[in-house]
């Protein structure tokens, strides 16, 4: 099976910026037990449960619009905005997926070593992650050919509800309640 070389990036880029992501997640909560739940910061505990249903929805949203990137789209004829080509994709994933693996390990930094420098880096990528995610949005709105009409709303609806997360909850939200000194 011969697979498109900008689909093989976006795979990759999937598989092992998930896989980082992932990684990052389980390593940090594995090894700081005693301050995990510091991870919260200082969000208010009626809005934790908005959280959790965004983080699924985001989760359930990611799949939906890299199910159409990867297997809806050809990457010949996609044109994204009227100026780029399919080749964007891979970047923005890359935007999105290596900023959000540094997030946890520069977050238990913070709470074990605060230091300005440090919650610098941690609203930058956050930061980066909210706009790449925002930028995979506006990608996939502008994208053509839009079709199968069904896949590409679907798409659209699961990357909405992934900026939810990712530019309002996390890089907003959770930066204003998270403590710094």
């Amino acid at each position: 099976m011969n697979m498109h070389p900008h689909k093989l990036y976006l795979l990759l880029i999937n598989l092992v910026g998930g896989a980082a992501v992932l990684a990052s997640y389980v390593i940090g909560i594995m090894n700081h037990p005693e301050t995990r739940g510091a991870l919260w910061g200082e969000v208010p505990r009626a809005i934790m449960p908005v959280y959790t249903i965004s983080m699924f929805t985001a989760a359930a949203g990611y799949l939906a619009f890299t199910y159409f990137i990867m297997f809806r789209l050809n990457p010949d004829g996609a044109t994204i905005a009227g100026h780029f080509s399919y080749g964007l994709f891979p970047w923005l994933y890359a935007l999105v997926l290596v900023p959000s693996a540094l997030w946890m390990p520069l977050t238990f930094v913070m709470l074990g070593n605060p230091s300005r420098i440090c919650w610098i880096g941690i609203r930058a990528v956050l930061g980066i992650t909210g706009i790449a995610s925002l930028l995979l949005l506006g990608a996939l709105i502008t994208v053509q050919p839009a079709a199968p009409v069904w896949a590409h709303r679907l798409a659209v609806i699961g990357c909405a509800a992934f900026c939810v997360q990712t530019a309002l909850l996390d890089a907003l939200v959770w930066t204003a309640y998270f403590p710094t000194n």
